[in-house]
């Protein structure tokens, strides 16, 4: 995706964590960004961790908290995903040598910026639609993220799908890359930049 680790990233996970079943399944993998608490755009390490079916980020073990090779001190976190825009922290966070939970799906946890997050049945969440991975999810117009998702089917007839697929383009995580019909992946970029203007585009808020 060109993502450039910073300290570290580029963890392998073993096949038996994949073999886990239940709400501790493992379901993806994001990156989490430790930043400066002065200076939010300078990013200080990353790591590569896994996603749990019931939504906690753990280390590449499929259980331990995420772990950094820094200095304790204070430092602002940020969550990004191989589609969705990413989203951190408002306010530099202490972290020392014991877990520190940072829950990003309740509404009471600030983020930076505005609108960072969408609010589905009370639980935030990522939005979805960056196929690019370019931090903006567009519909319409130049390095927009609905051409992906045609390319990758074929490109010339849009009811094809592509299965049992690891692809950006999946924006509806379910294994296949839709361009047409019912729970296909277009319509996910379309309500995330709103739903009714076609031109609008949302913007990963991340400095």
């Amino acid at each position: 995706l060109g993502y450039t680790h910073v300290g570290s990233g580029g963890q392998q996970v073993t096949a038996p964590v994949l073999a886990v079943t239940g709400a501790n399944a493992i379901v993806d993998w994001v990156v989490v960004e430790l930043r400066g608490a002065g200076d939010p755009t300078m990013v200080l390490a990353t790591r590569s961790a896994l996603v749990q079916r019931d939504g906690d980020v753990v280390d590449v073990d499929g259980l331990s908290a995420v772990s950094f090779f820094l200095p304790a001190g204070n430092y602002r976190m940020a969550v990004r995903h191989r589609n969705h825009l990413g989203a951190m922290s408002a306010s530099p966070i202490a972290l020392y040598g014991i877990p520190t939970t940072i829950d990003l799906t309740l509404p009471g946890t600030p983020t930076w910026g505005t609108n960072a997050r969408n609010n589905v049945n009370g639980n935030m969440v990522l939005w979805p639609g960056d196929t690019n991975f370019n931090g903006t999810v567009k519909y319409a117009g130049g390095s927009n993220d609905r051409d992906p998702i045609l390319t990758l089917i074929g490109g010339t007839t849009p009811t094809n799908t592509m299965n049992n697929v690891y692809n950006g383009a999946d924006l509806n995580l379910d294994g296949s890359v839709k361009y047409a019909g019912s729970g296909n992946d277009r319509d996910i970029i379309l309500q995330t930049i709103g739903g009714s203007v076609p031109t609008a585009t949302r913007t990963q808020q991340l400095p």
